[in-house]
């Protein structure tokens, strides 16, 4: 796999003819491919694929080019009945477009558009997700989630500032954060939970250095002891003991009867986000769930681990935002008391939590709609009838247009 192709014209004069003789055949039909490497990318591209399942005339796919012999875990969560193909099977196919939330390339020989869904907003691992050192030139769409990292790209050469690529989307999978979708009382108690109880939420990032290695069951612990029910939600990465990011810990093992004791739960499923609406606060140290909970906002606490930034190599720029709109906190004790101060008064800090997810969040609740209205621009499709068209924001020479399709 690899992050671009260089593609002969003989080879783009193949393509498109294969492309026009499946149109004469199947004119109102299209094929589109959902490519992850992990549940939680998938998770990013859900909201679309749900969306796509409701139109008979397009047909969904499944595929992990990254990791195939994980291909059904990685898309547990998806619609029932969705077919999976396997990176060789699907090179043998031919796709009108492609959707992923990494930068692997899947090898796809019968050519099909790309589409860049991204996979968080943290700013981790800065020059390979946030300022690519690699040209993106080759992808057909971005479907850019702020106008931050847009910058960012053009910025670092990866693109060009006219790029015919660009679209500023936003993040479908924030969208049920903001819409009334969910709701805390809701959430909990459909799963069993009283929402009368006050209800913390730790969610640390992956990798060894996280705070979760450093502090984890300490801020378990003494969340439970000071009465509050406590939900954890790890990162997929962090469950494999045999993973060097878990730090060798089994973590399901370790936190589960801690928090049985204190009537406290173990989140498991790859989305957070009704989690997210379910909870009165939230730690974190510094990952993608963590900005997503400015949406909901309310209190949100902040482990300063400064290893966990260099290591990572998160830029100063994802550290301020983060600092800017939470509570930072050094040890566990000093975790409970944040969230003691934060549940008593949720409000303060509101104005800090809103602007920082404003500008993370490109006009949260309405992204999926942008993104399959662009989705379908890009395949030669009509929208359903009553679908809401695309409006996007595309830079030019340093401007901004918008784009109506």
């Amino acid at each position: 796999m690899k992050a671009t192709e260089v593609i002969s014209p003989l080879v783009r004069a193949v393509r498109q003819a294969d492309t026009s003789w499946q149109r004469r055949r199947s004119p109102h039909v299209r094929d589109v491919v959902f490519d992850a490497s992990t549940a939680m990318e998938y998770g990013m591209m859900a909201p679309v694929h749900r969306r796509l399942l409701t139109d008979a005339r397009v047909r969904t796919w499944l595929m992990s080019s990254a990791h195939a012999d994980r291909v059904r875990e990685i898309f547990q969560a998806a619609p029932s009945g969705t077919p999976v193909l396997s990176p060789r099977a699907a090179m043998t196919r031919r796709f009108d477009a492609c959707v992923t939330a990494h930068f692997h390339w899947a090898t796809l020989p019968r050519g099909t558009r790309r589409v860049q869904m991204f996979h968080g907003v943290a700013g981790k691992f800065g020059p390979e997700f946030d300022r690519p050192e690699t040209s993106m030139r080759e992808w057909d769409r971005l479907f850019f989630i702020n106008r931050r990292r847009l910058h960012n790209f053009v910025a670092s050469g990866a693109i060009d500032r006219d790029s015919s690529a660009i679209r500023l989307v936003g993040m479908p999978k924030s969208d049920c954060l903001v819409d009334g979708s969910l709701t805390r009382a809701g959430v909990l108690a459909s799963n069993g939970m009283d929402p009368a109880r006050t209800t913390i939420l730790y969610a640390p990032t992956w990798t060894r250095f996280s705070s979760l290695n450093l502090m984890g069951e300490d801020v378990v612990r003494r969340l439970i002891e000071a009465g509050y029910r406590v939900l954890v939600k790890l990162h997929e990465l962090s469950l494999n003991p045999l993973f060097i990011n878990s730090g060798g810990v089994d973590w399901i093992r370790r936190l589960q009867p801690l928090l049985a004791a204190g009537d406290g739960h173990l989140i498991q499923s790859s989305d957070a986000s009704p989690w997210l609406v379910a909870a009165d606060a939230l730690i974190t140290d510094h990952s993608s769930i963590g900005f997503e909970y400015m949406l909901v906002d309310r209190p949100l606490i902040r482990i300063n681990v400064p290893e966990l930034i260099s290591a990572t190599h998160i830029s100063t720029e994802y550290v301020d935002l983060m600092v800017a709109a939470s509570t930072t906190v050094h040890t566990a004790t000093e975790a409970v008391a944040a969230v003691d101060r934060g549940v008593a008064n949720p409000a303060q800090g509101s104005t800090a939590r809103r602007a920082v997810a404003a500008e993370l969040f490109h006009d949260a609740g309405r992204a999926t709609d942008r993104a399959v209205a662009e989705l379908y621009e890009l395949i030669e499709l009509d929208l359903p009838d009553g679908a809401t068209p695309a409006v996007t924001m595309q830079p030019v020479s340093g401007r901004e247009r918008t784009v109506t399709q």
